[in-house]
């Protein structure tokens, strides 16, 4: 019995011993890199370093973009714009002078010292001696001007008297241009023996 069991160990580990040097000086197959990381999981994403982009330097980097203005969002303002605008585009128009019909004129004879004061209606021929005075127009400045004032545009001839029953001369303009009534010394009337100057314009005298 004792010889039985005997047998039987030496018999397996004689099978052992075979086996193991059958074996003997075979590469073992070394674990799969990737069956790895699916066994272990990915690494962890803080581990990963973050890629450093290179500094930019003051005269390369890009301009920032200008800041927006900010809407309005009142309407009343929004529609009130427009109007604005276009009562700004358009210029303002002066007041018209009012016209006349009639120029009151005062002449001076500077020979005799002898004054008078004579009307002479627009575009009709009126006589002072040797003159003739011929109004073309007669108006006063308009409300919105500073300062108020008559100005009339006047032409004179010059034409002495001639014999009686004969053709009269060939009269000479001596002065043509605008006279202002506050102002006489502005554009003045120069004769060597006669002053005119204006006194004020008028509407048309009633018919007597």
């Amino acid at each position: 019995m004792a010889r039985a069991r005997l047998g039987l160990i030496l018999g397996g580990a004689v099978a052992c011993a075979a086996m193991a040097s059958s074996t003997w000086g075979q590469v073992q197959p070394s674990p799969d890199p990737i069956d790895q990381v699916l066994q272990s999981g990915a690494p962890p994403a803080a581990k990963l370093k973050p890629r450093e982009e290179p500094p930019v330097s003051a005269d390369k980097a890009p301009a920032a973009a200008p800041a927006a203005a900010p809407e309005e969002d009142n309407p009343e303002v929004d529609s009130a714009a427009p109007a604005a605008k276009s009562a700004a585009a358009k210029p303002v128009e002066p007041l018209k002078r009012p016209r006349y019909a009639v120029a009151v004129i005062q002449a001076l004879d500077k020979v005799t010292a002898e004054t008078v004061r004579f009307e002479a209606p627009v575009n009709q021929p009126v006589r002072y001696k040797s003159l003739i005075f011929t109004v073309r127009a007669c108006e006063t400045t308009a409300p919105d001007e500073a300062q108020a004032d008559a100005i009339a545009h006047v032409e004179i001839d010059s034409q002495p008297k001639g014999p009686e029953g004969a053709p009269p001369p060939l009269s000479r303009q001596v002065f043509r241009g605008w006279m202002f009534a506050s102002s006489p010394g502005l554009n003045l009337f120069q004769h060597p023996i006669y002053d005119a100057w204006l006194i004020a314009c008028k509407t048309a005298s009633p018919a007597a």
